[in-house]
Formats: C-alpha cells, sequence, structure tokens
C-alpha cells in the first residue's frame, strides 16, 4: 500500500517498538518472485533482533534472494561504520548486472554513534552533541549510492490498477476520521452518519496487514475494489474479515495466469457498469415510490425479490391483476 518507485528511498521514522524492522521485513517479503535481490544491513542492532529477523525470512523462503550484513551492538565502531559501505557494494554488484536491487539499512543513527566514536579518538573537531558537521553530507553520499534520479513521486510510483480503485479510499479515510471525532460528542446520530461510521470502520480494518503476511497485487485489488464498492456494508467487521479470510485462501490456490492483470482491468470495467445500472434503476425508484435515495439503496442489497403484493406495497407498481 506504500508504493517505493525504483531509484527512489524511505525514510521510516517511529518510535522504539513500534514496528520499524516489521515494515522492512515485510517489504522483503513482498519481493518474492520478482527477480530481485535483498541486502538487509544491520548495524549495532542485539544478536537476537538479527537472529529474529533471519528466522523470519528462512521461514518463507525470502533468504533464496536475500543478503544479510550486520555489524552487532558489541562489534569494533569501525566495523559499524563500514556495514552501510558493505551493503552498498553488495547492492551495486548486482544494480550493474541489471538486476533490481533492495538495500535496507537498520539502522544509519547507530552509524552515526560510530562516526562519533572514531572522530574523537581522532580528535577532529565535534559539532553538535559531539557529531561532526559532515555526517548528514556521509549519510546523504551514501545514499545516493543506492539511488537514481526518478521524475516519479508519490501516486506517480503506484501500480496503475492499485491507483484506479484506491482513488477515493485516502478521502474517505480524511473524512471518516474527522466525523469519529465529532461522534464523540453526541450519541444522537442519524442512519446516514450511522452507515459512514460504519464504512470508515471497516476501511481502517481493510488496511490492517499481518505481520510477514504480504498480498498479492491481484488480492490487494480484489479487496480495495470489494470494499470501495460498498458490496459488504451489510456485514460487520469480524463477518467482513472472516470472508476475506476465505477469499484469500481461495485465490492463493488458483494459477498465475488468473491474476493477469489485464483480466483484472476487464473485470473492473464490467462491475462499475453494473454499479451504474444499479444505481441508475435506484433512482427510477426512488422517482416512483417518493422515498429517499439511501432507502432505496439499503433495500435494493442482496439478493431481494420481491412478490406482487409487496410490490405494489412498495409502491413499485400500481396494480396488480388477480386471475
Amino acid at each position: 500500500m506504500i508504493p517505493i518507485g525504483c531509484g527512489q528511498r524511505d525514510l521510516i521514522i517511529r518510535d522504539r517498538q513500534t514496528g520499524k524492522i516489521a515494515v522492512a521485513t515485510d517489504t522483503i517479503l513482498n519481493q518474492q518472485g520478482q527477480n530481485e535481490i535483498c541486502v538487509y544491513v544491520a548495524i549495532g542492532e542485539k544478536t537476537s533482533s538479527v537472529a529474529k529477523v533471519v528466522t523470519t525470512l528462512q521461514e518463507r523462503g525470502a533468504m533464496e534472494y536475500t543478503i544479510v550484513v550486520a555489524e552487532m551492538a558489541d562489534s569494533p565502531a569501525t566495523l559499524q561504520y563500514l556495514a552501510p559501505y558493505i551493503g552498498a557494494a553488495l547492492a551495486e554488484y548486482f544494480m550493474y548486472r541489471e538486476r533490481h536491487t533492495l538495500i535496507i539499512y537498520d539502522d544509519l543513527f547507530k552509524q552515526a554513534q560510530a562516526y562519533r566514536q572514531i572522530s574523537l579518538l581522532l580528535r577532529r573537531p565535534p559539532g553538535r552533541e559531539a557529531y561532526l558537521g559532515d555526517v548528514f553530507y556521509l549519510h546523504s553520499r551514501l545514499l545516493e549510492r543506492a539511488t537514481k534520479l526518478s521524475s516519479s513521486l508519490g501516486e506517480g510510483t503506484q501500480i496503475k490498477f492499485i491507483k484506479q480503485v484506491a482513488g477515493k479510499l485516502k478521502l474517505e479515510l480524511a473524512q471518516f476520521a474527522e466525523l469519529e471525532a465529532f461522534a464523540q460528542f453526541t450519541s444522537d446520530l442519524d442512519k446516514a452518519t450511522q452507515n459512514q461510521l460504519g464504512r470508515g470502520q471497516r476501511l481502517r480494518e481493510l488496511l490492517k496487514q499481518s505481520q510477514s503476511a504480504p498480498l498479492m497485487v491481484a488480492e490487494q485489488i480484489m479487496t480495495i475494489y470489494v470494499e470501495t464498492s460498498d458490496y459488504l456494508n451489510s456485514l460487520d467487521v469480524e463477518q467482513e474479515k472472516l470472508l476475506f479470510s476465505y477469499i484469500i485462501r481461495v485465490m492463493m490456490h488458483q494459477s498465475d495466469s488468473d491474476f493477469d492483470m489485464t483480466q483484472v482491468s476487464e473485470c473492473i470495467v464490467e462491475v462499475e457498469e453494473l454499479l451504474k445500472l444499479r444505481e441508475t434503476l435506484t433512482r427510477v425508484y426512488v422517482q416512483r415510490t417518493g422515498k429517499p435515495f439511501w432507502v432505496v439503496s439499503e433495500d435494493m442489497k442482496g439478493d431481494v425479490f420481491m412478490s406482487a403484493t409487496e410490490s405494489q406495497a412498495y409502491e413499485i407498481v400500481d396494480l396488480v391483476a388477480v386471475q
């Protein structure tokens, strides 16, 4: 869900024990089957933390395309300082052989500390908090080695079909956050507001992903499109999670040809046409019955078939002929 374009960098800034390494390992796992080489550089980390990452990658078959460079917390400062450059050199080796590479530094703050120790021993003039003034240049030069200029930023790096189905997702989540904050001060909410809050909660749950369990692109497209198209509004969050887990299990047993992006695009177009037809019929019923649009839309959900008497009571038809 967070696209990183070829030649770009992504900075992960979070507090301690909030899942920074989990984001990095999920990124590596998501490269499986993409013919890429991943380089994970651990700088000044605990041996147990690095072992946990390696175990996760081994269990999911990611070590077949991953190189781990590790200098632990008890390693000399000189080796911790050199570790990122070793990782960059390994990534460049494959890059110059026309292979896509992904390199993760965990983390450069530890390298800055090692650089500070070495510089103080060399009696170089210290700067703020004893760091040398060129520490930022040191890191920028390191990162530039592993990148190239790219004009694609933000949404420009997204897969076309993901961008197509998730276009209004950000706006809806922002509106939900604002409405949720307002709803805390009142308990008297109308039906439309309750429906919007329920939809926002489902969208938020949709974006929660189990650790070390990345989704294929086809699964992401299917999940986002079904959720943003109001198909599951009648289900609660737990029922929706159960349904999606079942759908994904079924999809995992299909061949790769079933996830052809052209077929996905055609499916999206067909479903959009069906949704337009449904909206047209809903407006016809609104005009015919005089009921609010949201009422008729709710009543039309699911496979609901009215008898002749029920249709007359709903004011769809005027008279019912009885033989």
